[in-house]
């Protein structure tokens, strides 16, 4: 599976998540990471809320391990970061959240991420 883009915390100058796979549209963000064993060190999934929505949230059903759920504002500023999310859990609900990140769970404390740091979706290199 290919991963073009990756995250990285601009307000501390580490990497969230080296290899990112857009969830694509409506299809692929219902499956998001159902069907995986797990999710591989430095992997992660990106989901885009819808333009006129007002919040977004994650569930955890039919999931087989944990991960952390990074929500993201306008210009990429961290709202909420749902640590640990294990499965048949929902997250918070997140109003002003444009996207949000699945990564490996404990993802989130390793990159130094907190709540108002910006974060950046960019192109990987090579």
């Amino acid at each position: 599976m290919e991963h073009p883009l990756r995250a990285i915390n601009r307000t501390r100058t580490t990497v969230v998540c080296e290899y990112l796979e857009d969830a694509g549209g409506l299809g692929g963000q219902s499956r998001g990471l159902l069907g995986r064993e797990r999710l591989e060190p430095r992997h992660g999934m990106l989901f885009d809320n819808g333009r006129f929505t007002p919040f977004m949230w994650m569930h955890m059903f039919f999931m087989k391990f944990a991960i952390d759920i990074i929500f993201l504002g306008r210009e990429g500023r961290v709202l909420k970061i749902s640590h640990t999310l294990r499965p048949w859990r929902v997250s918070a609900i997140v109003f002003g959240a444009r996207r949000a990140l699945e990564l490996e769970a404990g993802a989130a404390v390793a990159s130094e991420t907190q709540i108002g740091d910006i974060v950046e979706i960019e192109p990987r290199t090579a």
